[in-house]
């Protein structure tokens, strides 16, 4: 008979609350390197946020970039970007909002995009935005990140305690200003599938730390008299194998997108490849460590004495 595969041997026992600080000092230079990359370099908007147009066109032969870049900057149309994917053949046309800023000069940019390229391509997708409509868009995207992330937070302060209720908001602060960071670095465009990427990594993310609170609070009743420490290593290492398995193959599946899924799902597969690493980082080194700091309510004898006495007057 085959024996069951063990990514985490049964009985592991790793002492987390040891580098707890040290994890500390890399969560909060990560995050204050990301706050500071986002209002220096900023991020690199796509379409539905900074308005203006995107052609996505296709050519009947090898496109010379060069060349179409040349043909397309004699338009008077300002900074337009270009951009092959999939094959040789395909190439994104982008105009910034700044240089096609109502809704008639963007018909009028298009079209001389289009007379400009002639018939012998095939224009697959034509987007327009408006910069009204992209900064609207900025504003109700915030307040999704904002309500999705209080929403959360009360979900665990109601299940738990308010204590656990904080440490999940500040590791899903950590994990969401992080993969803003690493966009603000990389550059990769930031548009609305990106968005659903982030909101997935929220969500992702409190599933982990959820089942790893969920046998603390288990283990506080069973070791009423451990130290905090201890107990937190405990249940960590006892929740380790559960943590693993799951980030790992949920990863697998998102590497496979990242790399058949194409240009379009680039950004969406990247931010959430990035998300499953720092989001499974975030409750083992940051949601759950920070328990030692909050003052848990621990059952005392007292409350152990009185707890029983309710039991046998509900017999």
């Amino acid at each position: 008979m085959f024996k069951p595969l063990h990514i985490i041997p049964a009985g592991t026992r790793i002492d987390f609350m040891r580098y707890h600080k040290l994890t500390f000092a890399i969560s909060v230079f990560m995050v204050l390197a990301s706050i500071a990359l986002f209002f220096t370099r900023g991020l690199n908007y796509g379409i539905d946020f900074a308005g203006g147009i995107l052609l996505e066109v296709r050519s009947q032969q090898t496109v010379d970039l060069s060349d179409l870049r040349h043909k397309l900057d004699g338009l008077g149309l300002g900074e337009i970007s270009l951009q092959q994917f999939g094959d040789a053949n395909d190439v994104l046309v982008r105009v910034p909002m700044k240089d096609v800023a109502d809704e008639k000069a963007q018909q009028v940019a298009v079209q001389k995009i289009k007379d400009t390229l002639g018939s012998n391509w095939d224009y697959r997708r034509t987007e327009t935005v408006g910069p009204k409509f992209g900064d609207e868009l900025k504003s109700g995207t915030a307040w999704a990140f904002a309500l999705a992330m209080l929403g959360i937070m009360a979900y665990v302060w109601f299940r738990y305690e308010w204590q656990f209720g904080i440490n999940a908001l500040l590791a899903l602060f950590h994990d969401v200003i992080t993969t803003i960071g690493l966009f603000a670095l990389t550059q990769i465009e930031f548009n609305l599938t990106t968005v659903a990427a982030v909101l997935t990594i929220a969500g992702y993310s409190v599933n982990d730390t959820v089942v790893i609170y969920d046998r603390i609070r288990y283990d506080l009743k069973r070791y009423r008299k451990m130290p905090l420490g201890d107990l937190i290593n405990l249940s960590l290492n006892t929740t380790l194998s559960r943590t693993t398995v799951t980030s790992g193959l949920t990863l697998l599946s998102v590497l496979a997108l990242y790399f058949v899924g194409g240009d379009v799902l680039h950004g969406f597969s990247v931010a959430l490849i990035w998300g499953i690493v720092i989001g499974t980082y975030s409750t083992i080194c940051v949601a759950t460590p920070l328990l030692l700091y909050m003052h848990l309510h621990r059952i005392g004898r007292k409350e152990e004495a009185a707890e029983g006495k309710t039991v046998e007057q509900g017999r």
